[in-house]
C-alpha cells in the first residue's frame, strides 16, 4: 500500500505542476494580448516565444502525469488480482 501511495503523491505533484504551468501560459497569452493591443510587436513575439516553450513544457509533464496514471492504474489492478 505504501508504493501505491507513494504513486499517488508523485502524480499529485505532476498535477501541481500541470495546474502552475497552465496558469502561467495563461497569464503570458493576457500580456501577449496587451501587447498586441497596444502594437508592441517585438514584445508581443517574445511573449509568443515563451508561450511557446510553456507549451512544450506543459505537454511533457502531461505525458509523465499520463504514464503515471497508468503505471498506477496497473499497480491497483495487480494488488486487485492477488486478492482475488
Amino acid at each position: 500500500m505504501e508504493q501505491f501511495n507513494q504513486l499517488i503523491n508523485n502524480q499529485l505533484k505532476t498535477m501541481e505542476k500541470l495546474l502552475l504551468l497552465q496558469s502561467e501560459i495563461e497569464r503570458c497569452q493576457d500580456i501577449e494580448k496587451q501587447l498586441l493591443d497596444m502594437q508592441e510587436e517585438s514584445e508581443a513575439v517574445t511573449i509568443q516565444e515563451e508561450i511557446q516553450l510553456k507549451k512544450q513544457e506543459l505537454k511533457c509533464i502531461h505525458d509523465m502525469f499520463e504514464r503515471q496514471t497508468e503505471e498506477v492504474i496497473r499497480y491497483f489492478q495487480q494488488g486487485q488480482a492477488a486478492v482475488q
